[in-house]
């Protein structure tokens, strides 16, 4: 264990004593938010991040560990353990290592090379390969049995021997761990991923076309991106690619390729013209063509799967922290409108705590074409309960709705209408938890009010849906699916607690993503506020059935009570350091209440006055900042991008036009933005900033409001390339860019991060745009 912790001390930099403290926490079952908040004295300040990556890496090495002690022992037992395997087994630093390591010893069904040696051929083949001057067909003369063995061997020609010869040979060079590790690294840097259409495809059928990008393709295998690598591994999983690793140089017929002479390298052996040499040449082309270059392909793909899965989950998880954490509307009336064609619009009010208070369906489009109907019917529940904001879900018939929404808003004053994802409402609908929540409603009504509560607090609706559903993943379907799980639910609950839950208020889905709170504790807490009424301390939790001492320390300061008996109770000040604001009320003769929110006066305090072996120095700073700050929201303002009239649809797009946006997706080749015409733009990652950008989440994020320019519109394949480069427009380096882009697919070498690339440069990362909402 202590290696572990030197380990993970050392890749993410900081002391062992550090980790150690956060090893402890979390197996004394602390949560990471919990650990990042409420202990950064015993962590010394490891934020939720390092918390995560630790966590990450605990569990890798753990099963490292646990691994590397099976292997020792399987070889162990087999009598064949010396102390140099040993050792190189215990220094291995990956899993790959140790199995690499293993795979002679590891057991398995007899191979050709097994046979050969059970018919004591090895001293022939280690008496040709230490003496190439050796004839190989009068050497093995001596080894030609009489008859077949009894499981049907065959060994009676010289030809039969010498093939056992190669077998043994080949079999042993293709289970050495640094030969099999060299030939791998080097394949990484050096090889490239090819991928062509597989013969008998029609490149006209809508399914191949989506990939057709990747038809004649070649690309360095280090330096394939996320997106471009997934989008292959789905074209070859679906029969429509064919993807292979290929060497830069390939050898003339008949001549060995450069993998071969790395080999021989390796072996240090050479064709000098020696009796044998013919034979181990033969042996190394065998060893690289049957044994390694399949296997070693099945590696690196599998190794660029898992890198490009990384990414995709990387990016997954930063877009849903940017949609979680979006700015909330706040208490506001809002009528959602689920939009649909021949089923009507449904719509949904809610007052301003969330509250279901009207439903109803309007049909304005075909083919009942009841639009000055609809209109009036709207009218009325804007002016009954005071709708103030119109949340239009993007789906199908969006455009036609907002336009009904549009001619609304000239009838009644003061509104303000906003396109939100519609992703996930559906199957928040049909939800058991929807059932609970709105029973006597309509599951697709229920759509609507989901729409609606997005705007108010996209947080507090969104943790109602499973995160894959949400819609802002790239290539989703085809990661890890446990990886991705566990790590989108890490980043609900940072996110959830970063915010804070207010506990008279939240659904069991919101609760049962507090630090501490499983979903059958989130249930009891909401069955005892429905039976006692309204928490009035946050000591009352312990009321609750099964919330014992652990789970309050663990869940209590993420909590908030707003009106209750203690002030403190709606702050994220825990509750067991309390007796530390107490000691701050004694020596400012102040209460609570005049202390809270009081910036001047606190920052007279001096925390060293307030800390003792329990609470250090870090922890009274926090509870100054908590105390300047009550109740904080770390989320952004709520702002609405203006959309600019007349502009309702691609169509209306001209090359030129400045138009203001919200960002929708963020991926590392680019940011997709809505403009309101119901067809988001790409700004490539060369147009997001007169800089350099390697990434694009650098400078923007999902839900960011920006000002772009139209470079290009392809209304035919409903394609925006804009930039955000507003004091540049569309040129010949944006052209010339296109050239580049589109050449890599071709087997050029891809475009450089640094070579402008907009407009039409922009055609891969256009393709990418359908993935990412699968």
């Amino acid at each position: 264990m202590q290696k572990i912790i030197r380990q993970i001390a050392a890749e993410i930099r900081v002391r062992e004593q550090q980790v150690q403290a956060a090893v402890d926490l979390l197996d004394g079952g602390a949560t990471v938010p919990f650990v990042a908040r409420y202990r950064k004295e015993a962590t010394g300040g490891l934020d939720d991040i390092q918390l995560r990556e630790l966590e990450a890496r605990l569990a890798y090495l753990r099963e490292l560990e646990d691994r590397r002690t099976a292997v020792l022992k399987s070889i162990d037992e087999q009598g064949k353990l010396t102390p140099e395997l040993r050792f190189a087994i215990e220094g291995a630093a990956t899993k790959q290592e140790v199995e690499d390591l293993y795979l002679p010893y590891k057991p398995k069904r007899r191979t050709k090379g097994q046979i050969a040696r059970e018919a004591g051929l090895e001293p022939l083949a280690d008496q040709l390969f230490a003496d190439p001057t050796l004839e190989p067909a009068a050497a093995a003369a001596a080894y030609v049995k009489a008859e077949k063995g009894e499981g049907g061997e065959d060994f009676t020609t010289v030809a039969a021997v010498l093939d056992g010869v190669r077998d043994i040979l080949s079999e042993r060079w293709a289970e050495d761990p640094a030969l099999v590790q060299q030939l791998r690294e080097w394949l990484w840097t050096e090889g490239l991923l090819q991928s062509r259409l597989m013969a008998g495809k029609d490149e006209n059928n809508a399914d191949v076309a989506k990939f057709r990008d990747y038809f004649d393709y070649s690309e360095p295998m280090s330096r394939v991106p996320s997106h471009r690598a997934l989008a292959v591994f789905r074209g070859r999983q679906q029969d429509i690619l064919d993807a292979k690793l290929v060497l830069r140089v390939q050898p003339e017929p008949g001549q060995p390729s450069i993998a071969e002479g790395r080999i021989a390298l390796h072996l240090r052996w050479s064709h000098q013209g020696r009796a044998a040499d013919d034979l181990l040449r033969k042996c190394v082309a065998w060893t690289w063509r049957v044994k390694l270059s399949l296997s070693t392909e099945r590696d690196l793909f599998t190794r660029l799967r898992e890198e490009a899965e990384k990414v995709a989950i990387k990016v997954f998880a930063d877009n849903l922290r940017d949609l979680l954490l979006a700015a909330p509307a706040g208490p506001r009336v809002v009528m959602g409108l689920d939009p649909g064609i021949r089923t009507g619009v449904k719509v949904a009010v809610v007052d301003a705590t969330g509250k279901l208070v009207a439903t109803a369906t309007v049909y304005p489009h075909e083919p009942r074409r009841d639009w000055d109907g609809s209109l009036h019917q709207l009218e009325q529940l804007c002016r009954k309960h005071g709708v103030n904001l119109i949340a239009i879900g993007n789906g199908t018939a969006s455009r036609e709705t907002d336009k009904l929404a549009a001619d609304l808003m000239k009838r009644v004053d003061g509104m303000q209408r906003i396109v939100v994802s519609e992703a996930g409402a559906s199957v928040y609908s049909a939800s058991a938890f929807a059932s609970e929540e709105m029973p006597d409603v309509d599951v697709s009504l229920r759509g609507a009010a989901s729409i609606a509560r997005r705007l108010q607090d996209p947080l507090a609706e969104l943790v109602k849906i499973d995160p894959k559903s949400i819609g802002v993943g790239q290539y989703q379907h085809d990661v890890n699916q446990g990886e991705l799980a566990r790590t989108l639910d890490a980043v609900v609950e940072d996110c959830v607690n970063s915010v804070g839950v207010d506990l008279n208020t939240a659904s069991v889905p919101l609760l049962s993503r507090v630090s501490g709170l499983s979903a059958g504790v989130a249930k009891a807490v909401v069955r005892w506020r429905e039976a006692h009424g309204a928490f009035r301390s946050r000591r009352q939790l312990l009321e609750v059935s099964g919330l014992g001492a652990k789970t309050f320390e663990q869940s209590a300061g993420f909590l908030r009570i707003r009106g209750g008996d203690n002030p403190l109770d709606m702050t994220g000040v825990h509750p067991e350091t309390y007796p530390v604001v107490e000691r701050m009320i004694a020596t400012t003769g102040k209460p609570v209440a005049e202390l809270m929110g009081r910036a001047e006066m606190l920052k007279t305090l001096r925390p060293e006055l307030f800390a003792n072996e329990q609470f250090g120095v870090i922890t009274v700073k926090d509870i100054l900042g908590e105390l300047e700050k009550p109740g904080r929201d770390p989320r952004p303002d709520f702002k609405v991008a203006r959309f600019n009239d007349g502009v309702e649809d691609i169509a209306d797009l001209r090359e030129g036009m400045e138009l203001e946006g919200t960002v929708s997706n963020v991926a590392a080749f680019g940011a997709f933005v809505d403009l309101g015409v119901h067809q988001d733009g790409l700004v490539h990652v060369s147009q997001l900033s007169h800089k350099f950008v390697n990434d694009a989440r650098e400078v923007v994020k999902t839900g960011d409001i920006v000002k772009v320019k139209v470079l290009e519109v392809d209304v035919a394949r409903k394609r925006i390339s804009l930039t955000m480069k507003l004091g540049e427009g569309p040129g010949r380096n944006a052209k010339a860019g296109q050239n580049r882009f589109e050449g890599a697919s071709r087997g050029q070498r891809p475009p450089r991060r640094d070579e402008p690339a907009g407009a039409t440069a922009m055609a891969g990362a256009f393709a990418k745009l359908q993935s990412l909402r699968k």
